[in-house]
C-alpha cells in the first residue's frame, strides 16, 4: 500500500509511541517515532514529514521548541500537539502559534485518524493549487504567442524588462492583435504571479455600473444593492488588474481612477470608509490617446500617468514570416478541439493568406481557420476554399507594388488603392459609415459621394 502520509511521532511515553505506531500503519501511515524534541529535530534534517505529532510536556526540549522549528524551518507540515487535560490553555497558545490541531490525552485514535484525515485533504488541496498555478503559468509561456518575426522578437523583449517592475504599463494596438494575452505574460513573468490576474472590459459595461465593478458597492448604494460588494481592485490585491479598452471609460470615472493612481485609495460606491490596496495597473486600447486627449475626450493627466511604460502590439500585417506559424498554431488547435485529424494547407492558398493584410488581425485568421477546419472536407485547404473576401484582395494586386519595364498608370493604381482602402475602412468599422469615415480621416459626406462614385454598395440597413 502506497503510504498516505509521511508521520513523525514525539513522545517520551514508549506505550504511546507503540500504540500510535500500531494504528497508523495498520491505515497506511508511514510512521517514524522518536523519544525527544531533539531528536525530532535532527529527524527534520534527514527526512520530510506531512505531519508531525508532538507532545507538549516532555523532558529538555518540549513540544513547543519542536513547533517553532517546524514552523520556521518546514512551514508546509502541518504539527499537532498532544496535551494533557490541564494544559488545555498551553495547546490553545500552540494553535495561536501555527499548530495546525491538538487533541488532549490520552489520544483517541479516532480523533487522531480523522484530523489525519483533514490534513491530507488541505494538503491536497495545496498541491492541486500548485498545479493550476503552474498550468496557469505554462498557458502563458511566451510561446503560447506565437511569432518569431523581428517585431515580436521585440516585444518578448519588452514584456520581459517590464514584469520585472511595478510600473503602469500602457499597452495599445490595433483590435485583435492579443493586448490581454500580452497582459497575462507580463503578469504571470512577475514577481505577482502567484497572486490574482483580474481583467475587466471598461468598453463591455454601462458607465452606471462599471464604477461598482472597479470599485465595489455597500448594501444599499443604489437600488438593489443588496449587500456589499468588492470591486476588481480589492480582488486584484496583491495582483494584477488589467484596464482593457479604457478609451471607451467615462470622464467621471477617469478622474475617480487618476486619484487611485495617486494614491492606492478609494472608497466603495455609498461607502465612507477609505480602502488601501497593493495592485498593479496594466491598460489597454485600440484607441489612439494622443488623438483623443487633443479632442478633449479623454483627460491628459490620466493618459501621462498610465503611459509609464507604453507597449505597441504590432499588426499582422507588419509581422513578416508569422502567418505560417500561427496558421500551424490554428489548424492543430482546433483540428484537436473538434477532434479531426489534422488538416493541411497548399502553399498556394497560404500565399494568399500571407498576402491579406487582415484587419482584424490574429483573432479574424483564428477565425478563418477554425471555419475552414469545419468547412473544408478534404485534407488540405486549397485557395478555393479560403474566404470571398479575401480570395478578391489576392486578386485585386495591390499590396505589392512594383513599376514594371512596360510602367504603370498612377491614377488607376491609386483609385484601386482608394477603393481598397475604403472597402478596408468599412469592414473595419463592421460596415458603419460614420465609423469608416473616421479611421479614414474624413467626413460621412466625402465618404459617401466617394461610395457612389466607385460604386461600392453597403449592406442594407447599414447606416
Amino acid at each position: 500500500m502506497k503510504p498516505l502520509f509521511r508521520v513523525l511521532v514525539v513522545d517520551d511515553e514508549p506505550l504511546t509511541l507503540q500504540l500510535v505506531v500500531e494504528s497508523l500503519t495498520v491505515e497506511g501511515y508511514d510512521v517514524q517515532i522518536v523519544s525527544s524534541g531533539a531528536e525530532a529535530i535532527s529527524a527534520s534534517q534527514k527526512n520530510d514529514f506531512d505531519v508531525v505529532i508532538t507532545d507538549l510536556a516532555m523532558p529538555g526540549m518540549g513540544g513547543m521548541e519542536v513547533l517553532a522549528h517546524f514552523t520556521e524551518h518546514h512551514p508546509d507540515t502541518f504539527v499537532v500537539v498532544v496535551t494533557g487535560y490541564g494544559t488545555i490553555e498551553t495547546a490553545v497558545g500552540a494553535m495561536k502559534r501555527g499548530a495546525f490541531d491538538y487533541l488532549a490525552k490520552p489520544a483517541n485514535l479516532d480523533e487522531l485518524l480523522f484530523t489525519l484525515k483533514r490534513a491530507q485533504e488541505i494538503r491536497s488541496l495545496k498541491d492541486e493549487n500548485v498545479l493550476l498555478r503552474t498550468q496557469i503559468q505554462e498557458q502563458h509561456r511566451f510561446d503560447r504567442i506565437i511569432g518569431q518575426s523581428q517585431l515580436m522578437q521585440s516585444l518578448y523583449h519588452m514584456i520581459r524588462r517590464v514584469a520585472k517592475s511595478h510600473s503602469t504599463v500602457l499597452i495599445m494596438g490595433e483590435s485583435g492583435t492579443g493586448k490581454e494575452l500580452i497582459a497575462n505574460a507580463i503578469h504571470y513573468h512577475s514577481e505577482r504571479k502567484d497572486n490574482t490576474f483580474v481583467p475587466i472590459n471598461c468598453g463591455a459595461i454601462p458607465e452606471e455600473l462599471l464604477e461598482s465593478e472597479l470599485f465595489g458597492h455597500e448594501r444599499g448604494a443604489f437600488t438593489g444593492a443588496l449587500r456589499e460588494r468588492r470591486g476588481r481592485f480589492e480582488l486584484a490585491h496583491g495582483g494584477t488588474i488589467l484596464l482593457d479598452e479604457i478609451g471607451e471609460m467615462s470622464p467621471k470615472l477617469q478622474v475617480k481612477l487618476l486619484r487611485f493612481l495617486q494614491e492606492k485609495k478609494f472608497q466603495r460606491l455609498g461607502g465612507s470608509r477609505t480602502i488601501e490596496v497593493d495592485v498593479r495597473i496594466l491598460a489597454a486600447t485600440n484607441k489612439n490617446l494622443e488623438r483623443a486627449v487633443a479632442a478633449s475626450e479623454f483627460r491628459e493627466d490620466l493618459f501621462y500617468r498610465l503611459n509609464v511604460i507604453p507597449i505597441i502590439v504590432p499588426p499582422l500585417r507588419e509581422r513578416e514570416g508569422d502567418i505560417p506559424l500561427l496558421v500551424d498554431h490554428f489548424l492543430r488547435q482546433h483540428c484537436q478541439k473538434k477532434e479531426l485529424s489534422l488538416k493541411r494547407i497548399s502553399k498556394s492558398a497560404l500565399d494568399v493568406l500571407e498576402r491579406y493584410n487582415w484587419p482584424g488581425n490574429v483573432r479574424e485568421l483564428e477565425n478563418v481557420i477554425e471555419r475552414l477546419v469545419i468547412m473544408t472536407e478534404d485534407g488540405e485547404i486549397e485557395v478555393d476554399d479560403l474566404p470571398q473576401r479575401i480570395r478578391a484582395y489576392q486578386e485585386s494586386g495591390i499590396k505589392h507594388l512594383e513599376i514594371g519595364e512596360a510602367g504603370i498608370s498612377l491614377k488607376d493604381t491609386l483609385d484601386d488603392l482608394e477603393k481598397r482602402l475604403i472597402l478596408e475602412a468599412l469592414q473595419k468599422a463592421g460596415g458603419v459609415k460614420n465609423k469608416a469615415a473616421k479611421l479614414l480621416g474624413l467626413n460621412r459626406t466625402t465618404l459617401i459621394e466617394k461610395l457612389k462614385k466607385k460604386g461600392i454598395v453597403c449592406p442594407d440597413g447599414v447606416a
